[in-house]
């Protein structure tokens, strides 16, 4: 069920609570916050954070400068721009379904990058189809990352009960894809075929089987959540983020799509929940190709996470270095604008601070209405967790139906 305006920021202004004077060691008590009594200090570095290059700041006029300089700003802080290369597509399996046909491949990112994808190509329709960059969720679920937005026969049972969690029991890409589109899904870097395997892993880590226990299934997930941050920690070790990765293959994904025959590169759009809402916004804001993302899940002030929703959130997976010092999370819907952008969030999404989204969703139409083009935002806030589900879904559908 969809908030009315009214009940959102009751719901909002409910969950934001005066904060009295007290001394540090009461402070954090009173904060209940999940680092105590270091709350005060780093919650007051990001206050004074003059978010210098948001586009709501009176200095900045002109849309398209402001977009080159934010831009080039935020792929800076990536600390990742791998070379391009051609996307030399390797197909493994070529499947008839009943109205579209399935392609399972490869192709490349990066001179060090092969991602797994599937790709759905409806049978029917005029060609060239438009495009859509169908984006998987997080979860704490890394055994498979692409199978989530697309049921295989035979697939193990847990995987079956997550979607039915998460997407109400749906195949979102086989829904776009009997819509028209051209749809690929890629396995995003350390979930699904992508996944952290060890040197001593039991057989069972490395194939995958059906049958695999649940106990032994849970067990992946738990040591992959608890590595997620060593891994990250990794990456930077090495000179690059784990946002830098996750987003650039997603821009060659885009590369990828719009190379191929079937597809119009003018009609190109991206979904997803969770994780994939943040790299479907983060894809929409970095790559104009897109012509409308759709983020379900995933929208706040980071500001507003300090206090106890970074825990869950805010990881490094999702951490772009020193971002917060220009711009918050919704300041890059400017990246967007004019194209179009649909953000969904449910009230009952215990991932995020109320008061975090409420900013969002105050800042984002005021950025639109700036750049002249507030009919193609929409901010919705439902009554429900963290999910995707079949309202939500058919919301999205007629969005990316308007837009793209």
């Amino acid at each position: 069920m969809k908030l009315s305006r009214r009940q959102f920021q009751w719901f909002a202004a409910g969950a934001i609570g005066h904060r009295p004077a007290a001394t540090a060691q009461t402070e954090a008590a009173a904060t209940q916050s999940h680092i105590g009594n270091l709350y005060p200090f780093v919650q007051k570095q990001a206050d004074r954070s003059p978010l210098e290059l948001s586009y709501l700041r009176s200095e900045f006029k002109a849309l398209k400068p402001w977009q080159e300089k934010t831009r080039a700003l935020v792929l800076d802080r990536l600390l990742y721009r791998p070379a391009p290369v051609q996307p030399d597509a390797q197909l493994i399996r070529r499947t008839e379904r009943d109205d579209y046909v399935e392609e399972y491949l490869t192709f490349q990112t990066t001179p060090d990058i092969r991602v797994p994808a599937f790709v759905l190509i409806p049978k029917k329709g005029a060609r060239p189809a438009p495009g859509i960059v169908a984006l998987h969720d997080h979860g704490g679920f890394y055994f498979w990352g692409k199978e989530k937005l697309l049921e295989q026969p035979g697939e193990h049972p847990e995987l079956t009960a997550f979607r039915r969690q998460y997407y109400g029991g749906r195949s979102t890409s086989v829904e776009l894809v009997r819509r028209g589109y051209v749809v690929v899904v890629i396995d995003m870097f350390y979930w699904g075929e992508r996944r952290m395997l060890l040197d001593d892993d039991p057989q069972e880590f490395r194939t995958r089987p059906a049958d695999m226990p649940k106990e032994q299934l849970n067990a992946f997930n738990r040591r992959s959540g608890a590595s997620e941050q060593l891994v990250a920690r990794s990456l930077f070790t090495a000179g690059v983020s784990w946002p830098g990765v996750m987003l650039w293959d997603d821009i060659r994904t885009v590369d990828y799509l719009a190379s191929r025959p079937e597809v119009d590169k003018n009609r190109l759009g991206c979904v997803g929940l969770s994780v994939g809402g943040y790299r479907s916004f983060m894809l929409a804001a970095l790559d104009p190709r897109i012509k409308a993302g759709v983020d379900v899940g995933w929208m706040t002030s980071f500001g507003s996470q300090i206090r106890r929703h970074v825990i869950n959130s805010v990881g490094l997976t999702f951490h772009i270095p020193g971002l917060y010092r220009s711009v918050d999370l919704p300041d890059l819907a400017g990246l967007i604008a004019p194209r179009a952008i649909l953000v969904i969030n449910g009230a009952r999404d215990g991932l995020f601070a109320p008061e975090g989204v409420k900013s969002a969703f105050e800042k984002i139409p005021r950025i639109y209405e700036k750049a002249g083009a507030v009919e193609r935002q929409s901010c919705r806030m439902y009554d429900g967790p963290h999910e995707f589900n079949p309202e939500m879904q058919e919301v999205a559908w007629k969005w990316l139906e308007r837009w793209v």
